[in-house]
Order: C-alpha cells, then sequence, then structure tokens
C-alpha cells in the first residue's frame, strides 16, 4: 500500500476530527484574508480619495505684510497691496523632478472691491482646475463658462442678495450669476469667485499670481521633496505643505494595518496550536497502528511522511476555504468600513496563494512534533496495547 493511501484512509476514518481541524484552520486563514483585503482595500480607497481632497501643498509671495486667511488656511501674509508672483513662473512646477505627483495645480488672484455699497474679496481662479481641486463643491445653478459670469459664496450670495441668473455690477461692468455654492463652512462661503484673466484685469494684475494651490494628494507622494522642488524652481516664493489634510487618515489606516498585522499572528498562533493538539492527539490514538506500522518494516521516514501528508491535505484545504471565506467576509464588511460608498474590493493573486501558502506552512509546522513523535515510537512498546 502507498504511503499517500494511507494518510487518505486515516483522513476518511477521522472525519470529526480532521473536520474540526480543517474548520479550525479555515477560520484562521480566513480571518486573515479578510483583514489583509479589507487594509488594501481601504488603502486603495483613502488614496483614490487624497485625489479628491484638495490642496497639500500651497505657494505664495514672500511678504512681511500682515496674515489673512483663505478657506481656513494661512496664506502666510497675502495683502492685496503687495507683489503677486509671475503667472509665467508657474510654468516652472510642471518642470520638478516629481511633476508626476501634481494631480492639479490652481493658480488665484485676490483682491478687494466693491460691489454696490459692500466690500467683498474677488478670487480670480481656473475653474476647470478649481473644481478637479475641490470636487466637494456643490453649486446650484451652472459653473461660469465666460468672463461674464460669476459664482458666489453662499454667503455673499445672501449679502448681495443675488442668486443664480441675477446680474451684479462690479466696476460698472454687469456679471451674471451663474451659480452659489453650497454652504461649505470654509471662506469660500464669503468670496465671489470669477475667471482668471478677468479677475487680473478689473484688479490691475494682469500676469500676476497672489497663490497657487497645488493638489498632489496620493499615498506615497514625496510631498516634502516636492516641496523642496518648487522652492527651488520658485525662490522668491514661499513653498509650504499643508500635513494635516493627510495625517489623520493616514495615521488611522496605519492603527488600522498594525491591528491586522497584530492579530494575524494570534490567530497564525491559534491555528498553529489547533493543528498541533489535533495531531498529537491522532498521534496517541494510533499508537497500536503506528507500531504495527513499524514491526513490518516501516522506517521512521515513512511514518513521519504519513502524518505530514495527512496535514498538507488539511491544511490545503483549509487554505482555499478559509481564502474563498475570506474574501466573501471582505466583501460583506467593505461597504460599512470604507469612507466611500463606491470602494472596490481589490482581488489579488498573490493572497490567494499566499493564504494557502500559510494554511500549508502552519499545519507541516505545527504537525512536526507529532510526526517525530510518532516515528520514535518503539513498536514493541506500541504492540503491548493489542
Amino acid at each position: 500500500m502507498k504511503l499517500h493511501n494511507i494518510s487518505i484512509n486515516n483522513l476518511r476514518r477521522r472525519k470529526a476530527k480532521m473536520a474540526f481541524l480543517t474548520i479550525g484552520l479555515m477560520v484562521g486563514i480566513a480571518t486573515i484574508v479578510t483583514l489583509v483585503t479589507l487594509t488594501r482595500s481601504m488603502s486603495s480607497d483613502i488614496e483614490r480619495k487624497m485625489d479628491e481632497f484638495g490642496a497639500n501643498i500651497l505657494v505664495t509671495p514672500q511678504s512681511n505684510g500682515l496674515a489673512m486667511n483663505y478657506g481656513g488656511i494661512n496664506l502666510g501674509g497675502v495683502t492685496f497691496d503687495q507683489r503677486e508672483i509671475l503667472e509665467e513662473d508657474l510654468a516652472k512646477i510642471k518642470t520638478i523632478r516629481n511633476s508626476k505627483n501634481i494631480s492639479a495645480i490652481a493658480p488665484k488672484v485676490l483682491g478687494g472691491i466693491k460691489v454696490g455699497a459692500h466690500d467683498v474679496l474677488l478670487v480670480g481662479v481656473n475653474f476647470d482646475s478649481e473644481l478637479k481641486m475641490k470636487q466637494w463643491w456643490q453649486i446650484f445653478g451652472d459653473t461660469p463658462k465666460n468672463d461674464k459670469e460669476v459664482l458666489l459664496g453662499s454667503d455673499a450670495s445672501k449679502v448681495l442678495n443675488a442668486s443664480s441668473g441675477d446680474s451684479i455690477k462690479i466696476k460698472d461692468e454687469t456679471f451674471k450669476v451663474a451659480g452659489v455654492l453650497d454652504q461649505t463652512g470654509s471662506q469660500d462661503d464669503s468670496l465671489v469667485f470669477v475667471s482668471l484673466r478677468k479677475a487680473q484685469k478689473l484688479l490691475g494684475k494682469e500676469g500676476k499670481i497672489s497663490l497657487v494651490e497645488v493638489a498632489a494628494l496620493c499615498s506615497g507622494c514625496p510631498i516634502a521633496h516636492m516641496v523642496t522642488q518648487i522652492a527651488e524652481k520658485l525662490p522668491d516664493a514661499k513653498v509650504s505643505a499643508i500635513q494635516q489634510v493627510v495625517e489623520g487618515r493616514l495615521k488611522a489606516l496605519d492603527q488600522f494595518r498594525h491591528f491586522s498585522y497584530a492579530m494575524a499572528g494570534v490567530v497564525v498562533f491559534i491555528g498553529s496550536l489547533i493543528v498541533f493538539i489535533t495531531m498529537m492527539g491522532s498521534v496517541n490514538e494510533r499508537t497500536t497502528e503506528i507500531g504495527v506500522f513499524r514491526a513490518i518494516g516501516f522506517r521512521r521516514s515513512h511514518i513521519m511522511r504519513i502524518i505530514l501528508l495527512e496535514a498538507a491535505l488539511v491544511s490545503l484545504l483549509a487554505g482555499f476555504l478559509g481564502y474563498a471565506v475570506g474574501m466573501g467576509g471582505a466583501k460583506l464588511a467593505l461597504p460599512f468600513m470604507a469612507e466611500s460608498k463606491n470602494a472596490h474590493l481589490i482581488w489579488e493573486s498573490t493572497v490567494a496563494f499566499a493564504s494557502i501558502g500559510l494554511a500549508l506552512t502552519m499545519g507541516l509546522l505545527a504537525s512536526l512534533y507529532p510526526a517525530l513523535h510518532a516515528s520514535k515510537m518503539d513498536p514493541t512498546e506500541a504492540l503491548r496495547a493489542l
């Protein structure tokens, strides 16, 4: 009789214990697969959301003037009467070594202006870049399509008593209100937005930029290096990183990842313990059987191969089932844990092979001592139980 036939027959005769062993290993592998897959899927979702989150590099003129705030961000001394960045210099930002990590560049020109009897802060923007940078904006109406249309913040709309479709006058020019921003809770609520070219003309700042927001929000982007590279290209500007917009999310994700690794370690230990106890019990129950095998000429290596082959077969089955159950669990849990409702589950062949390999490794290592114990069994002592 071949050794693998003996192993298979042993598994068939002890169905209950082998089922318990398979389920124990399967639960361990499924837990690890679920945690790893959730971590990777959530990381991918956060990376994708980071690209939509806004700017994390700010370029402003060097100044000793009084500071002001824009969107809750300190702009480092932007005032209306100071010198601005030259618009022609913005092209240099795209020449930095890490330019591939830049997803959007949004230049702005700022200036105080009269609208009727009210003083407002006029902001000239490139609306395509601005909307890409601020995908959380909700606009009632439409986005300005030409130089004669404006976008009002929610508070500015109330103060100026103008809504979508109305007209306002700026420096004797009539502008149509294309849309009104929904409440954002930021400085944007009190601003009047027009096209960059028109704002430069109205404010007398042709070819000048008050500040530039750069979006490079992606996991692994070398933000600090990019700040240095931009500063080298624009020596007369102040370049700063807005780290806090990503630190919270990345820290939470790192904590979850560390928790996953810790849980995986505990699960591996418990799974190995289950295999060890089950295989050790199986060896003790089969003392007579092993003694007969040794008495009829089976070598120690043969006994070890029988025990390890049984463990390998059970481990392979547990690995396949654990991967399937783990991916199913991750698919069910992801909508509740991811920040985006459209988060996608990541299917990776490496996880499948790793789960099967881990199950096989756990099973064989945990069965090694029982196999050695069985191979060293004295046949005469074993046969006394007959």
